[in-house]
């Protein structure tokens, strides 16, 4: 039989437990474990079965997409935060959360956004967009609605763009370098799994330019209105279209909009 040595294997453990760079681990363990209760009790399955009944007085339905946006941006945003910054004295500036080459996100931001504009106004006209979105239908009726769900929309972009474009990637640099671009669009891609095909291998392209752009900008905040512009004017053109029943794409349908 052969012999164990506890003390010796103990000691090796020791020995490579300290180079491993504790920050990496727990930016990664803790990204695993975000999107574990996000998907367990951040969804709005969860808030109507132990949430809702609670909720005895002038229920909405509007309260689950709150919840879902809520969590999301707790888990991806507030929390990675607070573990950076209070947990490992990271400057604002190495968790992404400074202005980078802000002049550099600018000038992408302003070349892309008219773009995203311009498709989603066609997609909009489609029967299938317009009766789909905002995903919250009430909100197309409602402009006070609709600004309470985008703004919670927002913040479920703002968690989940900096769960993997800050909280990964600048908060693995350190152990990985630039190949924390790659580390980052492993899980971003997986989480694509249940999209079309053409929608979940253009996630892992997309995983890595979005990697790539916020490595080159130092910022992630260029990740924010890259990902999220195209659903929040989506919603936008869809919700003018349903309050003015306009269907057309030419430039007097654009008028018939906002007359």
């Amino acid at each position: 039989m052969v012999g164990f040595d506890v003390k010796a294997e103990w000691e090796r453990a020791r020995r490579g437990w300290s180079r491993v760079d504790k920050q990496t681990a727990v930016v990664l363990l803790f990204a695993a474990f975000s999107v574990i209760l996000q998907m367990n009790y951040g969804n709005r399955g969860f808030f109507r079965q132990e949430v809702a009944p609670l909720l005895t007085d002038n229920y909405s339905g509007l309260y689950g997409w709150i919840w879902w946006f809520g969590i999301q941006g707790i888990l991806g945003f507030v929390l990675p935060v607070a573990i950076l910054r209070l947990g490992f004295r990271n400057s604002w500036s190495a968790m992404g959360l400074g202005l980078g080459d802000w002049k550099l996100a600018s000038k992408i931001a302003l070349l892309y956004l008219p773009l995203m504009a311009l498709g989603t106004w066609f997609l909009s006209a489609t029967p299938e967009f317009m009766t789909k979105y905002p995903h919250y239908s009430p909100a197309a009726r409602d402009w006070g609605v609709f600004f309470v769900y985008e703004s919670f929309f927002l913040l479920y972009w703002v968690g989940w763009e900096y769960l993997w474009r800050g909280f990964v990637l600048f908060g693995t640099a350190r152990a990985f370098g630039i190949m924390a671009i790659f580390v980052q669009t492993v899980p971003f891609a997986i989480l694509h799994y249940e999209k079309p095909m053409p929608e979940a291998m253009l996630s892992i392209i997309g995983g890595v330019a979005l990697g790539a752009l916020v490595w080159r900008t130092r910022s992630f905040w260029i990740a924010v209105p890259i990902h999220a512009a195209q659903m929040m004017i989506l919603d936008a053109w869809c919700s003018l279209r349903v309050r003015s029943g306009v269907t057309g794409t030419g430039f007097s349908a654009l008028l018939d909009l906002f007359g």
